[in-house]
């Protein structure tokens, strides 16, 4: 009986294996697409003669193409709060205001740089769906963070809108900084010391100064 069930053990590795294997082609195949055509023209029969993954497949896994987007950005986010985890314990650990932004900015930048050959893809002139779906992940990524900080802080205002004064002034920054040609460590250090002056200026919480400490 032990035997039996072992059996079944290996079958499952084995077809979880191939589920994997599956999914990677197909996200690394849609990366590849994007480098040559909008996302909005590549079809499901294309992907999949170059994932060399039949239709069949492809819809046993995901209901479209936007269901596959979604697992790449999954998959980021997924490495972005782990980088974000291991920094707060790192260097965080009294969970202080200004550090916590700054750990998300760093997260955020360093999967958004690691992973370029994707999130190039993500400008709103060429993919204005992509553009959307990553704002709405790090916004949505940030008021979640924004909502924890006002169980001991004082907030001028709700967590969203705070979420969104901060994405979108971040974007509108690091994307006048690649306009500039500004070397990629000299944008994450400017991103980091003007997010800092923004957070104790007291422009978020009714304190100017983070009673639990910054950590920065």
């Amino acid at each position: 009986m032990s035997d039996i069930y072992t059996g079944k053990g290996k079958c499952q590795v084995m077809e979880d294996k191939r589920i994997t294997k599956t999914k990677r082609s197909l996200k690394e195949s849609m990366i590849r697409m994007l480098g040559e055509e909008t996302f909005e023209q590549i079809s499901i029969t294309e992907l999949c003669r170059k994932a060399d993954v039949s239709r069949i497949t492809f819809y046993s896994h995901y209901s479209d193409k936007y269901a596959l987007l979604d697992d790449i950005f999954n998959d980021m986010l997924a490495q972005g709060t782990a980088d974000y985890r291991r920094r707060q314990q790192e260097n965080n650990q009294r969970n202080g205001l200004v550090a916590v932004y700054l750990n998300i900015l760093d997260s955020i930048l360093k999967v958004y740089y690691d992973r370029f050959d994707f999130f190039r893809h993500t400008n709103p002139e060429e993919n204005p769906y992509l553009a959307s779906r990553f704002y709405s992940i790090v916004l949505e990524t940030v008021e979640l963070h924004t909502a924890h900080v006002r169980q001991r802080l004082k907030l001028k205002y709700s967590p969203r809108k705070i979420a969104g004064f901060v994405c979108f002034g971040m974007f509108g920054f690091i994307n006048e900084c690649h306009e500039e040609k500004t070397p990629l460590e000299q944008i994450r250090q400017e991103a980091k010391m003007l997010l800092t002056d923004m957070l104790r200026s007291g422009v978020i919480t009714e304190c100017e100064e983070d009673p639990a400490g910054d950590g920065a």
